[in-house]
């Protein structure tokens, strides 16, 4: 067993790792559920449905087969409990309207604490050009707070 990795080289492999996921979904692996317009717009009404109550949402995007959010939970709302709820409910509401069974999302989910104004800015700047970069051109789902 060798040393322990210091604390940038644990940020790298993390770095590294989440880059190399952020690719895999941008070249459109898995079901691409959220390419069809319905459900894309299903799952941008769960985002919105408690924003101002839950979470304050900053911006979000509907990629073909993940979403990012960059939100703020509300003291009372736990992030954890606020990805459950998106999840499940969509989740429910993609079975029932394509009569299918089984897993709709990953039971994983990514997420960020943001430590500042500028990581902030970073992280609505990254989820707004996820479309672009993912060729994706004229892509709706799409949003920031204005």
């Amino acid at each position: 067993m060798g040393r322990p990795l210091t604390t940038f080289e644990e940020k790298r492999l993390d770095d590294l790792h989440s880059e190399r996921i952020e690719n895999w979904l941008d070249q459109g692996h898995g079901s691409c559920a959220l390419r069809q317009p319905g459900i894309a717009e299903m799952v941008a009404n769960a985002l919105r449905f408690f924003d101002g109550d839950r979470y304050e949402l900053h911006a979000w995007c509907i990629m073909p087969n993940h979403v990012h959010a960059v939100l703020k939970s509300s003291p009372a709302h736990d992030i954890s409990k606020i990805l459950l709820s998106w999840k499940g409910f969509t989740g429910d509401q993609y079975r029932k309207s394509t009569s299918t069974r089984g897993e709709f999302w990953q039971k994983e989910s990514y997420d960020h604490i943001v430590r500042d104004k500028e990581d902030l800015a970073n992280q609505i700047r990254y989820v707004l050009n996820n479309p672009k970069k993912a060729g994706l051109v004229d892509w709706p789902w799409v949003w920031r707070r204005p």
